[in-house]
C-alpha cells in the first residue's frame, strides 16, 4: 500500500485515479478547491487545497510516498507545484500530460499541426512547456503521463497500449477512457518503470 496525495482529485481524470487507487487498496489525501465533491471511498481522506499556494500545498502534501497532480495546465503554475512537491519530501511525482506534445512524426508535435483544435491550443502548449520544466529538475523523481488525443469517459477494460513519446492511434484514431488512463498511471505509481521519463497511453 502506499500513501498517495491526488491534486485535482474531484476531476474527470482525477475522480477515476481516486477510484483506481481506493480499489487497490491504497491511502489517499484527495485534494481539491470543493472538497466536498470528492465521493466518499475507502481509504480516501478529502482535503482543501489551492494549486496557486505553495507553501499550504507542500503541508497537505508531506508524509506521502507520491504525489500525482490532475489540474488544467492554464490554471496552475508548474513551478509552484514542483516546489510544493519538493518543499513536502515526497519521493515521486506524477504529472497528468496532456497529448499535445507527443509527436505524430520524427520532431512533430501534435500541437503544432495545422488540424489541432483551437479551442486546446493555450491547454496544449502550457502541458509542453510543463514537460520541459520537468526535464531540466535534476533532483525529482518525476513521470509524466501523456493520454491520448481524445480522452474521454468510457469503460475500465485495463487493455491498452504503452508508448513513448510517439502519439498511439490504430483504425479507429487515438483515444484513451479516463478509466484505462487510470489504470496505468495507478500500475505506474505501483511498479515504477518511467522514472524521469514521459510515457504515454492509447488503445
Amino acid at each position: 500500500m502506499a500513501h498517495v496525495a491526488l491534486v485535482g482529485a474531484s476531476g474527470q481524470a482525477g475522480s477515476r485515479i481516486l477510484k483506481e487507487l481506493s480499489n487497490r487498496g491504497h491511502s489517499v489525501t484527495a485534494i481539491a478547491r470543493h472538497p466536498e465533491k470528492i465521493p466518499a471511498l475507502p481509504g480516501v481522506t478529502a482535503k482543501k487545497g489551492d494549486v496557486s499556494d505553495k507553501d499550504g500545498l507542500a503541508g497537505l502534501l508531506k508524509g506521502h510516498d507520491a504525489v500525482v497532480t490532475s489540474v488544467h495546465f492554464t490554471a496552475s503554475d508548474p513551478t509552484k507545484l514542483i516546489a510544493a512537491v519538493r518543499g513536502s519530501g515526497a519521493k515521486r511525482y506524477l504529472v497528468v500530460g496532456g497529448a499535445g506534445s507527443l509527436e505524430v512524426a520524427p520532431g512533430k508535435r501534435l500541437v503544432d499541426q495545422p488540424e489541432f483544435p483551437a479551442a486546446y491550443k493555450a491547454e496544449a502548449t502550457k502541458g509542453a512547456e510543463f514537460l520541459v520544466l520537468l526535464k531540466s529538475q535534476k533532483d525529482l523523481d518525476w513521470t509524466f503521463l501523456s493520454p491520448s488525443a481524445l480522452f474521454v469517459a468510457g469503460e475500465r477494460t485495463g487493455k491498452f497500449r504503452l508508448g513513448k513519446d510517439a502519439l498511439l492511434s490504430n483504425a479507429k484514431g487515438s483515444s484513451i477512457s479516463f478509466e484505462d488512463y487510470a489504470v496505468a498511471l495507478v500500475d505506474e505509481i505501483e511498479k515504477p518503470a518511467h522514472a524521469r521519463q514521459r510515457f504515454t497511453v492509447g488503445y
